[in-house]
């Protein structure tokens, strides 16, 4: 039979992992990068479907709604292929530069441009939230 040198027999021989002093730089996320491209991510996906919903009404409204459809489906799908490509660090400014091209797109109907105005702020919290998971925590 085999020594058993690797496992303690009572409780008081193991090692209590509450003991040791924690890492003040850690956040307390796993990965506090990864939490950040997610946040990114659904924001990007909430605003494509946010997008998709607006199609509806601008046909009805518009008189001629097809310039209007053509440019909801080119933003929808670049959020979307924004929000695959998350773990790139140049999706940051890209989902910036989507929301100037949503707020653009006030000429075509107001409500674009306000829904723009909208996601422009809450890509601006993601981009916040970002910089401080960055950061180390205040304790």
């Amino acid at each position: 039979m085999a020594e058993r040198d690797e496992h303690p027999e009572t409780p008081e021989e193991a090692e209590a992992p509450w003991e040791a002093e924690p890492d003040p730089n850690r956040s307390g996320l796993r990965d506090p990068a990864r939490a950040a491209r997610s946040l990114a991510a659904v924001a990007l996906v909430f605003e494509a479907l946010a997008l998709l919903m607006a199609i509806v009404p601008m046909r009805m409204i518009l008189d001629e709604p097809t310039p209007a459809t053509v440019a909801v489906i080119v933003l929808v799908v670049a959020a979307v292929a924004l929000a695959g490509m998350a773990k790139r660090p140049w999706v940051w400014p890209a989902g910036a530069v989507l929301q100037l091209a949503v707020i653009a797109c006030w000429p075509i109907h107001w409500s674009l441009g306000v829904a723009g105005l909208i996601f422009a702020c809450v890509w601006l919290y993601c981009w916040h939230v970002k910089r401080q998971l960055a950061l180390p925590p205040k304790r």
